[in-house]
This record gives C-alpha cells, structure tokens and sequence, in this order.
C-alpha cells in the first residue's frame, strides 16, 4: 500500500498556518487571561468596597437596642448585581426576606470569615458567577454581600470569541502567505521542471537562466553543464549508431547481391546447399532491417517535421502496405475527415511497426481505430494474440526487448526494435503510448498524440 505524502507547498502552507495559529492562539489566550484576571481583580475589589461601607452601616444599626436587621438592608443601596445577607444571632436576614440566598454563602467562608473577620470567596449561584465577601460585623453577627458577574461573564465569552476569530483569521492570513511563499520559492523550480519536461520531449536547447536568481545560480549553471554533456553525448551516440549502420550498407548490398544470386540458383543446388543458402538470405534480410531501424533510431532525436495529414488515409495505405485488407481501419472523423498536424514519416513508422508487431507476435492485426478525442488524437491497434503480461508493458518499448511471445531466435525475424522506435516517434510528438488488454483476448496498443487537431 502507498503511503500518501504531502507535498512540498503543502507542507509549507500548513507550517505557515500551524505557525500562524499557534502565535495567535497563544498570545490570545495570554490576553484573554490577562483581561480576564484584571476585570475580575477590579471588581473584587469594587465588591470589597462596598461591602465595607455597607458594613459600616449595619454595624451602627445593631448598636440600637431593637435593631431592625431587614429595614437597615432596604435601605442599602446594593442594586441590581449585588445582594446583601446578615447572619445574627443565628439568623439569617435579607432585604426580600429571601433566607434562601443564604445557601449561596459557603461554609469555608463562613468559617473565614468567623476566624480571621473577613473574606472572599468565588462562586456560582443558579448556574451564573459571583463573588462573595464575608465581614464580621461582631462575634455573633456578619455581613455577606454577593456581587453577581453575569455581566462581566458575558463580557469574557464576547472577548473569547472575539480572541478565537482573530486568532483563526491569523491562521488563514498564515496559510496565504505561506502560498504565496510557496509560489514564489517555487517559481524556479518550475523553470527547472519545464526544461527538464523539453529536454525529454527532445529540445535539447532548453537552458536555464543563472541571473534570473541569484541564490540559484549555481543550480542553474550545473543544469546547463549537464544538458550540455547529454546533448554532446546523445549527439556522439547518434553519430555513431548512423556511422556504423551507413558503414555497413555497402557490405550488405555486396552481400545481398550475392545471397540472391544464391536464391534465384537455389533449385540446382544440393538440399544441405540450399537449406544454408535460405539461412544466409533470411539472416541477410534480418540484418538489413536491424541496420534500417538503427539508421531510424539515430534520427530519432531531429525534431518533428509536422505537418497536416489525413491520418485515416494514412491508416488504410500503410495497412494495404503490409497485405492486410483495408476493412480493419475504422476511422471517425469529421466533415474534414481526421487531419492531424504530425510527422507524416514517423507517424506512417509507427503504424508500420505496429501492424508488424501483431504479425509477428499477436496473430495478426483484426482492427486499427483512429479517432479524435478533442484536440487530441488517438489511434489503436489490436490483435488476436495471447496479449502482453503486466510485468512487461513497462519494458516492452525498450530497445532490443521481445515478450516472451516472441519464441526461439530461429523463429523470431524481428530486431526488438520495432517499438522502440514506436515510442522514440510518439514521444516527438508529445503523446504516449501503452499496451492494454484488448475485450475478447489479445492486446491493444494505444497511442494518444495531444494537441494534433
């Protein structure tokens, strides 16, 4: 099972983005704390005042002979937040008669506040925050006033929702940057990637330029050293392939004359003397179309003569070329039948050694299509063959590889070049080619050629 990788923009948008996010959320959670204990600290001690001044006021009212616990707390002005309870005498006593409120106050305060005379203490009364102070007022008697934060609570969940968008808005601006970055850095490389995909399509004058940046120069400059050497290479190879095969043209003329003289003579010889003398004429023969195919392989290289062709008609010639009846073309085109702009020699090549190929090793061609696919044009051959294994669809266009169809070398007159020289032509153009399982039996081999209408 392949494991799935990310690439490298987004690695690099998603480092942008986790940076991004990781500083803002932090410094929104500093600030978020930060405001949080600051509005908290202040109104503790906004509770802290008043209920020191409202202390002060229930103490002098205790003081009377009769006190009137509940007229002294109606006339404290707590407001709408705050609500003030007594504890005296055991009793609990509130300005709405409400005793209930007295369960707000918890036990630990009240025993704060009995020991050291003061306290404070944090809690939730019915589900919403509040601060509760304690002040002793005598040894039987204390005042607890409870200061409700609903407002301030809301106020911090506003300000935390406020810090979160921020903090995801930080992280997107993050990721934008991150891509443009990404983009930038990577401009160059998709220089590098664009020779590098003319190189292989054969424009071997494809050069990269070193001061377009300064801090790629030296990729750049090493690039250009390297097309340089592959063209000198690929230009001495192809000299040599074209010297040798023109080199041995001559010998093989001589050598041809003489086989057919030993052909057209070969009733009168012996039946050992004439087995030999068929031997050395199929052999000739074999050589001859190696050194053809060698010659090809050579010119391989030379950019595409394009030019528009009736591919069709192309189809049907180079099929009747071969002995085969013109019926198995199947071409589709339009009202301006299918002319393609190709190579017309390449393209008449690779049909050639096709029709070969399922001569030879499938059973015979039973149909060629060509047809449009768009802008982009697609012909296919198939045979009735035993078909091409999956392990060798990736070799077969190698030069000097034959299928295990192929059979002895006595009963094999191919050079195992024929596709090769199938897959150098339809890469000049552009296109690809691939060997499929054909419905019924057999393979199928598939050129798709972009961009010939």
């Amino acid at each position: 099972m392949t494991r799935w990788r990310a690439g490298l923009r987004t690695r690099v948008v998603a480092g942008f983005a986790a940076g991004a996010l990781t500083l803002s959320a932090s410094m929104a959670l500093v600030s978020y704390e930060v405001t949080r204990s600051s509005l908290i600290s202040g109104r503790e001690r906004a509770a802290v005042r008043s209920a020191t001044f409202d202390a002060r006021v229930v103490a002098a009212g205790l003081s009377a002979e009769h006190p009137d616990i509940a007229g002294m707390l109606r006339s404290l002005d707590s407001g709408g937040n705050r609500r003030v309870l007594v504890f005296h005498l055991g009793h609990w006593y509130s300005r709405n008669a409400d005793s209930g409120a007295a369960t707000a106050v918890p036990q630990s305060l009240q025993r704060l506040v009995s020991d050291s005379g003061q306290g404070i203490q944090r809690v939730h009364v019915d589900g919403s925050p509040a601060v509760v102070v304690g002040l002793l007022l005598t040894p039987s008697s204390a005042l607890y006033e409870i200061d409700y934060l609903r407002e301030l609570d809301q106020t911090l969940r506003t300000l935390g929702w406020l810090l979160t968008l921020a903090a995801s808005v930080v992280a997107a601006a993050g990721a934008g940057v991150g891509w443009y970055a990404t983009r930038y850095v990577l401009r160059p490389l998709r220089s590098v990637a664009d020779a590098a995909q003319g190189i292989t399509a054969g424009d071997l004058s494809a050069r990269l330029d070193p001061a377009t940046d300064p801090d790629l120069a030296r990729l750049s400059t090493s690039f250009n050293e390297m097309v340089d050497q592959l063209s000198r290479r690929i230009e001495r190879d192809r000299r040599f392939a074209a010297d040798v095969s023109h080199e041995l043209r001559s010998p093989l003329q001589t050598l041809a004359a003489s086989a057919s003289v030993l052909e057209r003579r070969r009733d009168s010889l012996d039946e050992r003397t004439a087995m030999a003398a068929g031997l050395v004429v199929a052999e000739l023969a074999r050589f001859q179309s190696l050194v053809d195919d060698l010659l090809e392989l050579s010119r391989g290289d030379l950019p595409a003569q394009l030019a528009p062709v009736d591919v069709g008609e192309l189809a049907r010639r180079a099929v009747q070329r071969r002995g085969l009846s013109p019926d198995i073309v199947e071409a589709a085109g339009g009202e301006d039948g299918l002319r393609w702009t190709v190579d017309r020699r390449r393209l008449e090549q690779v049909l050639v050694n096709l029709l070969d190929n399922a001569v030879t090793h499938g059973g015979g061609p039973v149909a060629v299509r060509v047809h449009a696919a768009g802008h982009d044009g697609v012909i296919e051959v198939d045979d009735e063959g035993p078909g091409v294994a999956p392990g060798e669809r990736d070799v077969i266009f190698d030069r000097f590889v034959r299928g295990r169809s192929s059979g002895a070398r006595g009963n094999d007159t191919g050079t195992g070049l024929g596709l090769s020289l199938v897959a150098q032509h339809v890469a000049a153009h552009g296109g690809r080619v691939l060997v499929l399982d054909r419905p019924g039996g057999g393979a199928r081999f598939r050129i798709e050629l972009p961009g010939v209408r």
